[in-house]
């Protein structure tokens, strides 16, 4: 169990300690030898372009492992998101989504709001830093979120922009599916008043393109593969426009727990799908 600034564990007798470690060597190496086969598995089969992951379930995880404050789970939660990052360049996938914090989010209360936001900003801080190779992208309506962050998460992105040796890593904060479209509509409804053009003459040239070029995503790829842990089954208001042809795969271990094999489970699921885009 992960410590978290929590009291000192009692010291277990010499013989439970040792059938303890031969259960976790085993452990280790059952999983060892099944990840070597998934991997194998995997080699010449189709790779997604771009994975949005749904890191779901931190405060529920913090509850199982009898933690006071859920934000404890929410801190081993981000912690994780640098193993996934790594994942995700090992399997060559170029772009990730992260579903961070959505807009209905900002409405709880202050005392649960502001330690989240802070483990937020300071994941963007840890992955701008230098020598990690992502290039990060921040997705929502960040003018929602208190100046300070929304600066520091900007500044986060600003540092990483000539990036080239890892994932396009795009953090949504502030997001929420439904605000995207509606800002990408107010966008292009004011780009058109600037050029002088009516609404009359944009009802008549109107298509799903235009609204794509003013999404928060605009220029990425669309998710070929949602991934959301603790198996909860929903959309929850994440890429609603953008995943309209994407495969979804639920896992349920909470996102504290997602090992490496379950990414590479959803990677194999993904692989052995009939793409069809609706034909």
């Amino acid at each position: 169990m992960v410590d978290i600034g929590g009291d000192r564990q009692p010291t277990l007798p010499e013989g439970f300690r040792i059938a303890r470690l031969r259960r976790v060597t085993v452990r280790d190496l059952v999983y060892s030898v099944y990840e070597r086969r998934l991997r194998a598995s995997l080699a010449g089969k189709p790779t997604p372009k771009h994975v949005g992951v749904m890191c779901d379930g931190n405060r529920r995880w913090a509850r199982e492992m009898g933690y006071v404050d859920p934000n404890d789970g929410h801190r081993v939660g981000a912690a994780k998101i640098k193993h996934l990052l790594a994942w995700c360049d090992q399997a060559g996938v170029g772009h990730v989504t992260l579903y961070l914090l959505a807009t209905a989010n900002l409405r709880r209360p202050a005392r649960e709001l502001d330690p989240l936001l802070q483990i937020i900003e300071d994941l963007a801080s840890e992955l701008a830093e230098e020598g990690n190779p992502w290039r990060l992208r921040m997705v929502g309506a960040l003018d929602l979120l208190p100046a300070h962050h929304a600066v520091a998460l900007k500044a986060a992105g600003e540092r990483t922009r000539d990036r080239t040796g890892g994932a396009q890593v795009n953090m949504a904060v502030g997001y929420g599916g439904r605000q995207e479209i509606a800002d990408a509509v107010r966008s292009l409804l004011h780009e058109h008043a600037r050029s002088g053009g009516t609404i009359e003459e944009l009802a008549e040239i109107l298509d799903v393109e235009h609204i794509a070029e003013h999404l928060y995503t605009k220029g990425l790829p669309d998710p070929d593969l949602v991934i959301r842990t603790s198996g909860e089954q929903r959309l929850s208001d994440f890429l609603l426009w953008q995943s309209a042809h994407s495969e979804f795969y639920f896992c349920d271990a909470n996102w504290p727990d997602f090992r490496r094999v379950d990414f590479l489970r959803a990677l194999r699921s993904y692989a052995n799908r009939q793409r069809r885009y609706g034909a």
